[in-house]
């Protein structure tokens, strides 16, 4: 008769621990890295693209932010690639709102997936850093869509074709490609992954199980009371604020620094550089919070530092002091979102917590439609960006001021425990 298997120690477990990570990471990690980065392409190539957009299709700045923001309203609603490219057929302003909704309806289901995924793969105190990674996508492909875009635009005339319209063709190319990658490559969950090893499986179900019983202990929550729970109505808020803060900027960028006087490629390049810092930032915001098993302090001085970035941005007159500003904020508007997407899961399980996360990004998202018209608004009123900029200050600092007031830890348990001020 067979001895029973022994438990590995704690050695041998922290070995499999860092081997399971290391396996998923790079198995999983840099196609959803990679599909992020396109995916944000396709969505904020429209920045550079109105340097001359603007003019051939008759868009007011205000007309331009609507357009803009107006993909978060098919993003809230629920191919990103084909709809992407047709954004170059855009032959006024009725079919360019159009076709940015349709853009954002395409897309809808992306990242918040994506943050679901990752509650299957990652134990809770790999959430941040690995939210980090996949989230350092966006701001390297505003740097990357900057530059590039910037380079297409001299396209301009190629087989009778607008430059800004080769942006749109382009760039959708990869996003084709990759759906098909994503089919044959991503799988579901651990239970089906025949790359991993069966001790591997095993610490991984056996440590999610446990984080999943620790959470349900104190009260599993149902889809209902999950999407109208307290806790989820004030993460909803604080991603509106912060998202109003990042669209606003991000579309409207490269027209604040054309403002200048820059050329069109000088302009694109400059634009891409805060973007470099901010991915920087953003990672090592990640790595610390997961480290310090802390989310609520690191996402206040998130987005205190993109408020002080704003305003900077639209305090300083001289272009690279202007820079400097929105690298600061480019590091806080990003940074807060790896400190930002494990609080739903701390606190939620299953189909609740897959209903709470599209909620909170189907919502939150609507910000990336306020924010671009409201800059727009006070552009053509006022003929300047400054007031804009401030407006898009206050947003960050209404963020940092309803995280402070609203939430807070418990930070006695290892695992991510959040509660909210008022909820009991």
């Amino acid at each position: 008769m067979s001895s029973p298997a022994q438990a590995p120690s704690g050695d041998q477990r922290s070995q499999i621990e860092r081997r399971t990570i290391a396996k998923i990471s790079w198995r999983l990690l840099p196609l959803v890295i990679v599909s992020y980065f396109v995916a944000y392409i396709n969505r904020t190539n429209v920045g550079i693209a109105a340097l001359t957009m603007n003019r051939d299709l008759g868009l007011s700045a205000s007309v331009f932010g609507w357009g803009a923001g107006i993909f978060f309203f098919g993003y809230f609603l629920l191919s990103w690639g084909l709809v992407s490219a047709a954004t170059a057929f855009a032959a006024g302003p009725t079919s360019f709102v159009v076709l940015r909704f349709l853009l954002g309806a395409a897309e809808a289901g992306f990242f918040p997936g994506i943050i679901l995924y990752f509650t299957y793969w990652y134990p809770a105190s790999y959430r941040a850093r690995v939210i980090a990674l996949f989230y350092m996508a966006a701001p390297l492909a505003n740097a990357v869509s900057a530059a590039v875009s910037g380079v297409i635009l001299k396209l301009d005339g190629l087989m009778g074709i607008a430059g800004w319209k080769w942006i749109f063709i382009v760039e959708a190319i990869p996003a084709i490609v990759l759906a098909f990658a994503v089919l044959g490559w991503m799988t579901d969950r651990p239970a089906a992954a025949a790359w991993l090893a069966g001790d591997e499986k095993q610490w991984l179900e056996e440590k999610l199980a446990a984080e999943r019983a620790a959470i349900a202990k104190k009260g599993r929550l149902s889809l209902w009371r999950a999407l109208t729970d307290s806790r989820t109505l004030v993460l909803v808020v604080i991603y509106f604020t912060l998202t109003v803060s990042s669209y606003g900027i991000v579309f409207f960028l490269p027209q604040i620094v054309k403002q200048f006087g820059f050329t069109n490629t000088k302009t694109s390049l400059l634009t891409a550089l805060p973007y470099v810092v901010g991915t920087l930032g953003m990672v090592l915001l990640g790595y610390s919070s997961d480290r310090r098993k802390e989310r609520r302090w690191h996402l206040i001085g998130a987005a205190l530092a993109a408020a002080g970035g704003l305003l900077c941005v639209g305090l300083f007159s001289n272009p690279y002091w202007a820079m400097a500003g929105m690298a600061l904020a480019t590091v806080g508007l990003w940074g807060s979102r790896p400190v930002f997407w494990p609080l739903p899961s701390a606190f939620l399980l299953g189909s609740s917590a897959a209903g709470a996360i599209g909620l909170i990004n189907g919502v939150g998202n609507l910000g990336g439609a306020a924010g671009p018209y409201v800059v727009g608004l006070i552009r053509d009123a006022t003929g300047s960006f400054t007031g804009a900029l401030y407006f898009l200050a206050g947003s960050s600092l209404l963020a940092a001021a309803i995280t402070f007031i609203f939430v807070r830890f418990d930070n006695v348990v290892p695992e991510d425990r959040i509660d909210f001020l008022k909820t009991k």
